[in-house]
């Protein structure tokens, strides 16, 4: 039988466990006399106002401690596994998977194909409910986790089988079904393989979708990213620019629908068709508050913007020095359209802007997270890069100073010999690092929850 234990890695000060005198390095063994199997489990347990915690101390005394809190009230712990439980892989071989497609030789980590409600939930990632049984939709039900983001892809039951490459994964959809029908908040995401779920099943699957509505929330199409590790893959085509002007009059039409018939643009197209189609962006107002920023849909409109309502705050001034910014080829122009705005309040501040071609993935791949620090290496190597080398967290793991390939910032500061600022994803503090006025000139801490390419 498996044990349901979870070793404490954190204690929050001034939390309720640390008056408690809870330590890093005890242990938790139940709540209200009830095995806690995951996070679902302790988030649920712990909104309680009074509830009865029982804890194994490192000298193995085990403690039963009686609790009242205000319901909303955390306990202050943190464990050494986040989601207190194995985490749980995909078990589909999706013809599109971006980690299929990555080399040999990268760190583990990154080959890891996470499928987990409980991740969706925590962090926003995307699952097929291919790897959700009949428990776990009761569970996100009965504890109301939501919003739950899933990847369609289609709705045809056939189509998705073969996307997935899992005989299941056309059954999975009636799983949303039941979310649904529980009023479980939902996001959607599509990503579009050429001849394959686009044109007429495209159609299809968004007319679908909109029986979810109002709890599936929104839907983003997504172009494939098509790396150049492709031997023994399904052979994927890259879009055209006439493809993406058709995939675009697509949604636009179905955008114009659903905000006459529900007040929600409801689906949305990821900011690279834009790009590839060389059409301007939409405005701020069709992004319905940017309810998909974290998959790439809008994100170079809230820069803008963000940019533009920060370099309205300043009065400008006559200091002068260079900056440098390195990024991948989808955010140059908007990128330039600040910094341009930026000089007319700045004249004698000079901004290099480099954008960075992804050898290592194939130059398909256009954005900032995914270049690797090989590439800035050899291609900003004898640049003119001034007092600081601007680039974008995105191109690191979380808050950590690596790159995909395992080369760290301050590696690249020496190869370079130009100091870094990672600069957090928000038009606010992109305008601040131009300015030189953050604070750490290695890793700058985010003021507002915004981000950019």
């Amino acid at each position: 039988m498996k044990k349901y234990e979870h070793k404490i890695s954190r204690v929050l000060p001034e939390s309720i466990a640390e008056e408690l005198e809870i330590e890093s390095g005890d242990t938790l063994l139940e709540i209200d006399g009830k095995k806690v199997e995951d996070i679902f489990d302790y988030r649920y347990l712990v909104e309680s106002e009074q509830l009865t915690v029982l804890i194994r101390k490192k000298d193995g005394e085990e403690w039963e401690l009686e609790i009242e809190k205000e319901e909303d009230e955390d306990l202050g712990l943190e464990f050494e596994n986040g989601l207190m439980d194995d985490y749980r892989s995909c078990k589909n071989q999706c013809m599109f998977c971006f980690i299929d497609q990555l080399p040999k030789g990268m760190r583990k980590t990154l080959y890891f194909k996470d499928d987990d409600s409980r991740l969706s939930y925590l962090q926003g990632n995307y699952v097929t409910l291919t790897n959700m049984g009949d428990r776990d939709i009761e569970k996100i039900i009965r504890y109301r986790m939501e919003p739950i983001n899933i990847s369609f892809h289609t709705t045809n039951p056939q189509l998705r089988c073969k996307m997935l490459h899992n005989r299941f994964a056309g059954d999975a959809l009636k799983k949303a079904d039941r979310l649904y029908e529980a009023g479980i908040e939902m996001n959607g995401q599509i990503v579009l393989c050429k001849d394959i779920n686009d044109k007429e099943e495209l159609e299809r699957t968004i007319a679908d979708l909109t029986k979810y509505l109002p709890y599936l929330k929104s839907v983003s199409v997504v172009p494939v990213g098509l790396s150049r590790y492709r031997d023994g893959l399904y052979p994927l085509e890259p879009f055209t620019k006439q493809d993406a002007k058709q995939v675009l009059q697509q949604i636009h039409r179905w955008q114009n629908q659903m905000y006459e018939k529900y007040g929600t643009h409801f689906i949305h197209a990821g900011d690279e068709w834009y790009l590839l189609a060389e059409e301007e962006l939409p405005q701020e107002e069709r992004y319905d508050g940017y309810v998909q920023l974290e998959n790439g849909v809008g994100m170079v409109r809230c820069l803008l913007e963000e940019g533009k309502r920060a370099i309205a705050k300043k009065n400008g001034d006559d200091r002068s020095h260079t900056v440098s910014i390195a990024t991948g080829k989808l955010a140059v122009p908007y990128l330039r359209r600040i910094c341009d705005w930026i000089k007319e309040k700045y004249p004698n501040i000079e901004v290099m802007i480099y954008p960075i071609e992804n050898k290592f993935f194939g130059e398909q791949i256009t954005v900032a997270g995914l270049l690797t620090g090989r590439d800035l290496k050899e291609q900003l190597k004898g640049k003119k890069l001034g007092e600081r080398l601007l680039l974008s967290s995105n191109m690191f793991k979380n808050a950590e100073t690596v790159f995909l390939d395992d080369i760290t910032a301050e590696e690249l500061e020496k190869a370079l010999q130009t100091k870094i600022n990672i600069v957090q994803s928000s038009g606010w503090d992109f305008v601040e690092a131009v300015l030189l006025e953050e604070e750490n000139p290695i890793l700058q801490n985010s003021r507002k929850e915004k981000h950019y390419e």
